[in-house]
């Protein structure tokens, strides 16, 4: 029997098979390096983000992703598709921290969603 984290981290990776020959042999590959500015993306943490906010959305944390969430779900049609816009707007979040070196800003997070599910 698999705990919840491993039952989310299962369903991730069943979503993505474009996956399932590198997690064959995670050992050649964790230490690649993914360059966005070359088209790739890191599969790692991809998978991590989509886990990343899953965690968040069953739990509402931070306090009102899952209606956001839910909204963007809406738009879509499509709980993948309103996943990865919601992971652009989680990856905006991080990436304007770290380049102005401040802490996360929820707020950044949430007008993107909102944004995204407008």
């Amino acid at each position: 029997m698999l705990s919840a984290m491993e039952d989310m981290a299962l369903e991730v990776i069943l979503q993505h098979p474009e996956y399932h020959a590198l997690l064959d042999d995670v050992e050649h590959y964790q230490d690649k390096d993914y360059l966005p500015e070359m088209g790739e993306t890191n599969p790692f943490l991809h998978m991590g983000m989509h886990i990343a906010i899953k965690e968040q959305l069953s739990i509402d944390q931070p306090a009102g992703i899952r209606v956001r969430f839910e909204r963007l779900l809406k738009k879509t049609g499509n709980e993948h598709t309103a996943m990865h816009q919601a992971m652009e707007c989680l990856g905006e979040m991080i990436w304007q921290a770290q380049r102005n070196q401040t802490p996360y800003d929820v707020m950044v997070y949430f007008e993107c969603l909102d944004r995204q599910g407008i």
